[in-house]
């Protein structure tokens, strides 16, 4: 992990007073659900309590961003289809290091685009700080380490999405996955590590697959290894289903080699893969639009989906 990630926590110091102990909470009108149904497995130890910080000295966009850490109750927000419903599902995962997330730049706003579009939005809120960040050190002893308890949490999510399939009007054959930054990790990880068990069943919604249909890894990090190979935590197979991969060649947070590895292990498996690159975007603006092209990518998502059927042409 960079050192603009690295400073993340320390900035979380200098901003304090704009930072309040709160657990967030959507807007109204969404539906917001715990992930687990009793003990949450593997617990750790937090920090504090759960805290909400409005980032204003790094804008994106001109517009500050709200972080939410130390989450050791995860929750699932659903955001209903805005437009005719497609049948299709997206579990959202925001990126922030595995310190924070990001909760509204890589989070709500992401599904009220996707909602837009027809398509069911479910907001993850997994737990952090956790691995591969140790927050007692304020380091990453190893980078590339699974990201359990995130992983638990993700595949969690899936899985209530499909239980839930008749209820939420969603077609369990169209669950997909999108995410930034480190939640690009997460991404690539319930791609590759869906025939993992890493927590006991709980009820009958953890019978149901943890494989998504789809994936969409936004400017990802750890995938690749400093010497351009494939992180091993990540098994890509014929199995991985079909990914869309975006990253700027000026992203000096988790590095452009991030996708192109990623890309090459996909082919090489014959796996149905797109990946855009571009000169000039840096790292973490979500969707919101600049005058750089690369803020342009959700037309190129759709464009895809459309593409391997996930919503009608």
């Amino acid at each position: 992990m960079k050192p603009w990630i690295m400073l993340l926590c320390l900035s979380l110091a200098c901003v304090g007073a704009q930072a309040k102990a709160a657990v967030w909470q959507p807007v109204a009108g969404h539906t917001q659900l715990p992930l687990w149904p009793g003990v949450v497995p593997d617990a750790q130890p937090m920090p504090g309590p759960e805290t909400e910080t409005l980032r204003t000295e790094h804008l994106i966009a001109g517009r500050p961003w709200m972080a939410v850490t130390n989450v050791s109750r995860p929750t699932l927000t659903v955001y209903t289809p805005r437009s005719k419903n497609t049948g299709a599902a997206v579990v959202v995962f925001p990126g922030g290091g595995f310190q924070v997330l990001a909760i509204d730049l890589e989070g709500a706003e992401i599904c009220d685009w996707l909602t837009s579009r027809g398509i069911t939005c479910v907001l993850l809120k997994y737990r952090v700080p956790g691995t591969p960040y140790d927050w007692r050190r304020k380091t990453y002893p190893d980078d590339f380490a699974l990201s359990v308890p995130s992983l638990q949490d993700a595949q969690r999510a899936i899985r209530l999405v499909r239980f839930h399939a008749s209820q939420w009007h969603v077609d369990p054959y169209k669950v997909g996955v999108i995410g930034f930054s480190a939640g690009g990790f997460l991404v690539a990880e319930t791609s590759t590590d869906f025939k993992r068990q890493l927590y006991k069943p709980v009820d009958a919604a953890d019978k149901e697959s943890d494989r998504p249909d789809f994936a969409m890894a936004i400017y990802p990090g750890h995938l690749a290894l400093d010497d351009g190979r494939l992180n091993p935590s990540l098994p890509v197979t014929h199995e991985t289903p079909p990914t869309f991969l975006l990253q700027a060649e000026d992203d000096y947070v988790d590095g452009v080699n991030q996708s192109l590895v990623y890309y090459a292990a996909l082919a090489k498996a014959r796996v149905p893969a797109q990946m855009h690159l571009y000169a000039h975007g840096g790292h973490a603006f979500g969707l919101r639009r600049t005058q750089l092209l690369i803020t342009g990518w959700p037309a190129l998502a759709e464009a895809w989906l459309q593409t391997i059927g996930v919503l009608p042409h």
